[in-house]
């Protein structure tokens, strides 16, 4: 069955929301609220679609993306049976052939999905713009899903996945591992106990992109190396011709100017790629930029602890020169929140680039590359990328600081591995701990600043219709028209 060539965009949207009585801290992250949770999370225990295992049996397992974090992934679910590869660049699929001789190999995620029929489960793990529809296809036929973050392109996209999995009950969890972590616990545990009182403002920063962003689209075309189905690559993004790299000259001049604008002259990876293997994050057609590719693990500890679902208004405070095809070479976005039960109003601002929040007089030591600062009435809190290592500030107090310990509420993850937290969902276990009906609205929300950053004004936003209400122009980003023979 291949996928519909309908549209999408035409289609009629209809969103159902659960009723919120908990909140989704106490609701989807606590091991006491597991009996619930298994129906919303798409594990119930009346599975019509998605097969469970024992705890004896091996999971026949897919890889869709099989270089980068795709040999991570299937690596992270090695102890399984790895039954089929997929991947449109040759070159990748014959290396991970090497390792996994016994798979059956493909070059379309749409074939293999269909003609694997004893598949348990799959990893996603390709560019941004292609997650939701191969995620959602093998939902729908009842396969479990590991999808890479940002969970997918398009906030549309995320809550439609949230959907399906619900409705065809199928175990999932999104790629950011620093959810299993024993350290993001921790530090929601510290924010629990009020050490620091009522948050009022949270900074996260990153030091990525990493890869070009800021440029206009190459002009010209080159021939398609033969390794690379360069369609099956564009999937349903829109057609546009192939180019393999930038010019030296160009890459040297994008990479100074990148270096200026983030204001401490750093350099970046080699950037001559334009779109394959790896440089495809910064264009918008393909990927999220340095905030969809970074949120979902920096924003993680706030989203959480603080129970940051839906913010009232997001909008872009100020970005290097904009381009219409690539997101900037830095940003700083902030996300306001209204009361959130005994929560007070707050705002998180986002940093890239290599951007920072103003150092406060507490700060001993240097900021890192990447982390989250909250700021509280009575005290400050910092973690590093991952939301690991977290400490008060000055650190120096925490020599004498004695933290609290785990509520015994939050689930513990074996290992800290996200992998191994989704092979015992799927084989009976509780939910994944960053399962679909948790990292989707996540996504949501650190996508919805990709529209201010695009639209370049103060958005208002209404999250149960799923649409901003002052300025019309930013809804065209809320969801993808998709070419002919690609849907979700």
């Amino acid at each position: 069955m291949l996928m519909s060539n309908s549209n999408p965009a035409s289609a009629p949207v209809r969103i159902e929301l659960p009723q919120r009585k908990l909140s989704r801290r106490q609701f989807l992250y606590t091991t006491a609220a597991a009996a619930s949770s298994l129906a919303i999370s798409g594990c119930a225990v009346s599975r019509p679609y998605g097969k469970i295992k024992s705890p004896n049996e091996l999971l026949d397992v897919s890889i869709i993306g099989c270089s980068g974090k795709g040999s991570v992934d299937s690596n992270g679910l090695k102890s399984e049976n790895i039954v089929a590869l997929c991947d449109v660049d040759a070159n990748s699929l014959d290396a991970a052939a090497k390792k996994w001789p016994k798979a059956a190999k493909y070059r379309d995620y749409r074939e293999m999905l269909e003609k694997e029929k004893g598949i348990d489960a799959t990893t996603v793990t390709i560019p941004d713009h292609q997650h939701a529809a191969a995620a959602i296809m093998a939902m729908k036929l009842g396969k479990h899903v590991y999808c890479q973050k940002p969970l997918t392109h398009t906030i549309y996209e995320a809550r439609k996945m949230a959907e399906t999995a619900k409705k065809y009950k199928v175990c999932t969890q999104m790629g950011n591992q620093g959810h299993s972590s024993k350290d993001i616990r921790e530090l929601v545990a510290m924010i629990w106990s009020g050490v620091i009182g009522p948050i009022r403002e949270v900074h996260c920063w990153t030091n990525r992109p990493i890869w070009p962003q800021g440029r206009t689209r190459p002009a010209g075309s080159e021939p398609v190396p033969p390794n690379l189905d360069w369609n099956l690559w564009l999937g349903p993004a829109p057609e546009r011709p192939f180019r393999q790299y930038w010019s030296e000259a160009d890459a040297r001049a994008a990479e100074a100017a990148a270096a200026a604008a983030s204001g401490n002259g750093r350099r970046r990876r080699p950037a001559n790629g334009i779109y394959h293997p790896f440089n495809w994050r910064g264009w918008w057609d393909f990927g999220c930029g340095a905030l969809g590719d970074m949120a979902c693990h920096v924003m993680d500890g706030a989203n959480w602890a603080l129970d940051l679902t839906a913010p009232s208004t997001v909008e872009l405070v100020e970005s290097s020169e904009k381009t219409p095809d690539m997101a900037p070479n830095w940003s700083v976005l902030k996300y306001t929140y209204p009361a959130r039960g005994d929560k007070p109003p707050c705002t998180l601002t986002w940093h890239d680039g290599g951007k920072k929040p103003e150092k406060p007089a507490e700060m001993e030591g240097d900021w890192g590359d990447s982390g989250t600062i909250f700021i509280g009435d009575k005290g400050k809190i910092r973690c590093g990328e991952y939301c690991d290592h977290p400490r008060l500030l000055p650190e120096s107090s925490m020599v004498d600081y004695k933290k609290p310990p785990i509520p015994s509420s939050i689930a513990q993850v074996k290992g800290d591995s996200p992998y191994e937290d989704f092979i015992q969902a799927c084989k009976g276990g509780t939910p994944a701990c960053s399962n679909f009906a948790v990292s989707g609205p996540f996504t949501e929300m650190v996508l919805l600043g990709n529209l201010a950053l695009r639209v370049g004004k103060k958005l208002e936003w209404d999250h149960a219709n799923m649409k901003v209400t002052n300025v019309a122009e930013a809804n065209q980003f809320i969801r993808a028209t998709y070419r002919g023979g690609w849907s979700i």
